[in-house]
């Protein structure tokens, strides 16, 4: 797919087209998140967004927004528009039929019903289609990193959080973690449950801590689905997240060593729960992350513990770090850390960024964030 630089107009309405789509985060899944624009004669005419599975997509909500004639417009889109009927109609049918001249893209769709194909239908109905590269084009993949993940490995995409004093440690030898990191943090830490399809912790943090896990901010569009990480499939049914079901669905992933009678309560109970099998760790990790990939979960938020974090750094399924760094000194030789599992032996083996990191002062806290793969 051949690309170009674009002119300032074509950045200046992409960026915008990409402002619109971030606007629907937490609401499209398994849908991607895409804006919008129409503009005609250098005047926009029109602006739309996804905002759910089953909706009008960005480039109909656009059209179907003008306020005078698209015929001979340009049609500005952050995600290359779809060719498929799926919930809803093809986009191309309806850029074709509103008489758009030429479509300018950010990124491309991956997923093998599109990655291209609609482009070509364009071009074979006489639109001139332009695909842009550069810090515009990142800005939407980026956007939609679950989804492109997904799309191209049946997988969710994982991201760690945690809150480490400036020693380096999640909880004290006690194990006591309330609150490492400030109100500000752990609000924002809700939010992005807000965003995900789902939030997952290992059967430790839930025996420990007994969390909700639900996203407790306003404006919530959905809660997250809850999995737990729970080999044995102890997870108790007088715990809140057994209580919570009404709030949001609850998945156990166990293994084949979890005792039937076990399982069977935890579905009585109206707890879903995934079996994973394979003969160590690493494989059973990667086993569940495809399992929960077929359930549309197309984003994982993993918030502990430190067992659970080893294990999928070690099977190298981490896409992406969020760390609140709080201003406080544990030590503690028996403290725990972040991320156990085996971890590597050289630091040139460990795992780096794939782009800058970012970071942010937040309270007291510092975040920093960092992508190790890009989709």
């Amino acid at each position: 797919m051949a690309q170009i630089a674009g002119s300032e107009r074509d950045l200046r309405h992409l960026t915008r087209a990409i402002e619109l789509a971030a606007q629907a985060r937490g609401m499209t899944s398994p849908n991607p998140l895409v804006g919008a624009v129409v503009v005609k004669e250098d005047r926009v005419i029109g602006e739309g967004l996804h905002t759910g599975a089953g909706e009008p997509h960005a480039e109909r909500a656009a059209l179907d927004a003008c306020t005078e004639s698209p015929d001979g417009a340009t049609l500005y889109v952050s995600l290359e528009p779809c060719c498929h009927t799926g919930r809803t109609p093809p986009c191309t049918d309806a850029i074709v039929e509103a008489g758009v001249r030429r479509v300018v893209i950010a990124s491309d769709d991956p997923t093998p019903k599109a990655s291209g194909r609609g482009l070509g239908i364009l071009r074979d109905e006489g639109v001139a289609v332009d695909v842009l590269d550069g810090e515009v084009s990142e800005r939407a993949r980026l956007l939609n990193q679950p989804f492109r993940k997904h799309a191209r490995t049946g997988k969710p995409l994982v991201i760690l959080k945690w809150a480490m004093t400036m020693d380096g440690k999640v909880a004290t030898s006690s194990g006591d973690s309330r609150w490492i990191s400030g109100k500000a943090s752990r609000a924002r830490a809700h939010r992005w449950r807000a965003e995900v399809d789902a939030v997952a912790v290992g059967i430790g943090t839930a025996l420990a801590d007994d969390p909700l896990l639900t996203a407790r901010v306003e404006a919530v569009a959905r809660q997250p689905r809850r999995v737990v990480f729970d080999s044995e499939a102890r997870l108790p049914l007088e715990g809140q997240l057994a209580r919570s079901l009404d709030d949001a669905p609850v998945v156990v992933v166990c293994s084949r060593a979890a005792p039937r009678r076990h399982v069977q309560a935890l579905e009585a109970a109206g707890i879903g729960t995934v079996t994973v099998s394979g003969p160590n760790e690493t494989a059973r990790v990667k086993a569940a992350l495809d399992e929960l990939g077929a359930l549309e979960i197309q984003s994982l938020l993993v918030e502990g513990g430190p067992h659970l974090a080893g294990a999928l750094a070690d099977a190298g399924e981490v896409d992406e770090v969020r760390v609140f760094v709080a201003p406080l000194l544990a030590g503690g030789r028996r403290s725990r850390t972040a991320v156990e599992g085996q971890g590597v032996e050289l630091i040139r083996e460990a795992a780096r960024p794939a782009s800058a990191t970012e970071v942010e002062r937040i309270g007291d806290d510092v975040l920093i964030s960092a992508r190790l793969r890009e989709w």
